[in-house]
C-alpha cells in the first residue's frame, strides 16, 4: 500500500483517508462529547464529525492522551479522517515507545463507516510507517477471535497470528504480528 506523509509526519494519507495525529484539542473536544453525553447534556459537536464520533473506544483514547501529553505526536494516535468528506470516522494508533522493539497497535472504525475497508486501510498504512521507524522491528495486534472482522482486518493488513489464548471471560484472544513492511514481504 502506498501512503504519503506530511513533511512534519503528522499526516499519512493513503488512497481514502488521512491518518491525522490527535491534537490537544481533538482530547479536549473528545472529552467533553462524552462528558455531555454521559451528563445527558446537548453537547457541541465539531462539524467535521461523522454522525457517531466518538465511538468509545476513542473516548477510552482521549482519557489516556489527557492523562498523558506527551503521547500526542507522529508515532502515536491518529484520527482516521474519510478524505471524500473530511469527517473523522474513527481512529488508530501506536503505543509509542516500542518496547524491545516491539509497538502495539490499536484501532477503531464508527459503526456508520465498518465494512468499507478503511480499519484495514489504516492499519496497513501505519504499520508501515512504524516499520520504517528507528528502533522498531514488528508491530503487534491482540483481538479476540469473536469478532472476526476484526481478525480480517488484521489479516487483509498483511499481519500474521503468532499465538492464541484463552480470555478470562473463556473467549479466546489471539495475537497478530507484522515484521516487515508490506512491500517487502515475501509472497
Amino acid at each position: 500500500m502506498r501512503f504519503a506523509l506530511s513533511n512534519d509526519l503528522s499526516e499519512l494519507t493513503t488512497e481514502r483517508l488521512v491518518l491525522a495525529a490527535w491534537t490537544a484539542e481533538a482530547v479536549t473536544a473528545v472529552l467533553a462529547a462524552a462528558d455531555a453525553h454521559a451528563g445527558g447534556k446537548a453537547e457541541h459537536r465539531p462539524a467535521d464529525w461523522a454522525a457517531d464520533f466518538p465511538a468509545d473506544g476513542d473516548c477510552v483514547i482521549a482519557q489516556l492522551l489527557g492523562g498523558n501529553p506527551d503521547w500526542l505526536g507522529a508515532y502515536g494516535h491518529r484520527l482516521i479522517i474519510e478524505r471524500c468528506t473530511g469527517l473523522v470516522v474513527g481512529s488508530i494508533g501506536l503505543f509509542w515507545p516500542p518496547s524491545e522493539g516491539v509497538l502495539e497497535l490499536g484501532y477503531g472504525v464508527v459503526a456508520s463507516r465498518q465494512g468499507r475497508g478503511y480499519a484495514t486501510e489504516a492499519a496497513t498504512a501505519l504499520a508501515a510507517f512504524a516499520l520504517s521507524a528507528p528502533g522498531v522491528k514488528s508491530v503487534v495486534a491482540g483481538v479476540e477471535l469473536s469478532n472476526p472482522a476484526s481478525v480480517r482486518v488484521l489479516e487483509k493488513a498483511g499481519f500474521e497470528r503468532f499465538e492464541t489464548t484463552h480470555a478470562e471471560d473463556g473467549g479466546e484472544l489471539a495475537r497478530y504480528r507484522m515484521t516487515a513492511a508490506p512491500e517487502h514481504r515475501q509472497p
